[in-house]
């Protein structure tokens, strides 16, 4: 029988006190354990971004580190990022305006990564939000977006050039 270790994690807010297995990953935990599952699992390495999270505000890829590391620290999901339960957050309206999301599947990890910037750099440039959103892959938008949705939510506007 695995050994089983005590965590407690807070998780947009609340604390989730749990008993896990030592090597349940952090997305495992959102998931399975206390039912978030707008953290996407995608390619399970820690390569494509769909499962980023922030931890303690920074951006994390949740299929790489274990719950375990996460004992005592805040976790927000993309359930977190909005301000109240049914609204979205000017970000998330952004990306809907701007139709940066077409599948959907790395729109949790697109948000977070785009969430983190902002609060690090209220205006970043058109190069501050492609590097930040570098490590997130998308296959259907081309990025651009992506890019008019975290202009227009930090009020520089859309060019299409």
């Amino acid at each position: 029988m695995p050994t089983r270790v005590k965590i407690c994690i807070t998780v947009n807010g609340t604390a989730f006190a749990r008993d896990v297995e030592p090597r349940t990953t952090l997305v495992d935990f959102l998931r399975d354990e206390i039912g978030l599952t707008g953290t996407h699992v995608g390619c399970e390495h820690g390569v494509c971004g769909a499962c980023s999270v922030l931890l303690d505000g920074e951006p994390v890829r949740s299929c790489c580190m274990f719950a375990v590391q996460a004992d005592g620290l805040q976790v927000t999901t993309i359930e977190g990022l909005a301000p109240a339960r049914a609204t979205l957050s000017a970000m998330q309206d952004a990306f809907c305006e701007a139709h940066a999301l077409q599948c959907g599947y790395c729109t949790p990890g697109m948000l977070v990564a785009c969430h983190a910037l902002v609060e690090s750099n209220p205006k970043p440039t058109e190069a501050q939000i492609r590097e930040a959103i570098g490590g997130n892959l998308c296959r259907c938008t081309g990025y651009q977006q992506i890019v008019d949705a975290v202009k227009l939510a930090t009020g520089q506007g859309v060019s299409h050039g």
